[in-house]
């Protein structure tokens, strides 16, 4: 598909593949997610929680479940309207705005946030992702914590395929990889068939190490930098699975 605007600003892009992303049984796993990431974070009933491009809702549904007064904020409005109905469903009172992460800032208003899933690293311009973590810093109270939850240089190295597929409900997904900038970007092409439709996009991000990210973050005023190799708190080490940082305001 002819792409003339970055594919994380194409509305279609989202739209689109909101099945392959949310399938049922990643909805599910927000559960046991969350019940990692209020140990991490010291979260209880009460807490103010930013789950910053929150999707589907999938983790502000949850941890709204355990008594947090949470906001969930993305870009697409798909999205956003099926975490509403979900929220509304359980008669849960959960904040949801319609905001790029870029411009997204409420200063002093969480006690923590969490970025999850590898929502982060998509511009062009790392001064960007900068702006993104600034964001975050200020919209923390003194004492905060933050949890970004993406795939590491370091795991993506030892795992790394270039082509790859899955098959679930009737869509097939095929995926193509690239790495390049010395191992700074990566480069996808995803295909999903499902019955007679064909359909195809690139999209692309950038790709942090563990020393790279608590450097950013550092640079943004962070201090207590804990890096894991997933959200159980596991080292992040050779076995990793995923890089779970957490830092603190």
């Amino acid at each position: 598909m002819s792409q003339t605007v970055p594919w994380h600003e194409e509305d279609a892009f989202w739209e689109t593949w909101d099945e392959v992303m949310f399938r049922p049984q990643r909805i599910a796993d927000a559960a046991s997610d969350v019940d990692k990431i209020m140990t991490l974070l010291e979260i209880n009933p009460g807490t103010r929680v930013l789950d910053l491009c929150c999707g589907v809702g999938r983790h502000s549904v949850e941890l709204a479940r355990h008594g947090c007064r949470v906001t969930g904020v993305d870009r697409t409005r798909k999205y956003l309207d099926a975490a509403i109905k979900q929220a509304g469903k359980e008669d849960l009172d959960i904040e949801f705005i319609q905001e790029d992460m870029r411009t997204f800032c409420r200063p002093d208003a969480f006690d923590a946030v969490i970025n999850m899933f590898t929502s982060f690293g998509y511009f062009a311009d790392p001064e960007e992702d900068w702006q993104v973590a600034t964001n975050i810093y200020r919209s923390l109270k003194t004492g905060g914590l933050f949890l970004m939850d993406i795939m590491g240089k370091e795991v993506l190295a030892r795992i790394f395929q270039e082509r790859g597929w899955s098959e679930e409900d009737g869509i097939i997904w095929l995926q193509e990889r690239k790495v390049s900038q010395n191992w700074g970007w990566m480069w996808n092409r995803w295909i999903m068939l499902k019955g007679n439709e064909r359909i195809e996009w690139e999209i692309s991000h950038r790709l942090y190490s563990a020393t790279e990210m608590v450097s950013l973050l550092k640079g943004c005023g962070f201090t207590a930098v804990d890096v894991y190799g997933g959200l159980d708190g596991s080292p992040y080490d050779h076995t990793a699975r995923r890089m779970v940082t957490v830092v603190r305001k």
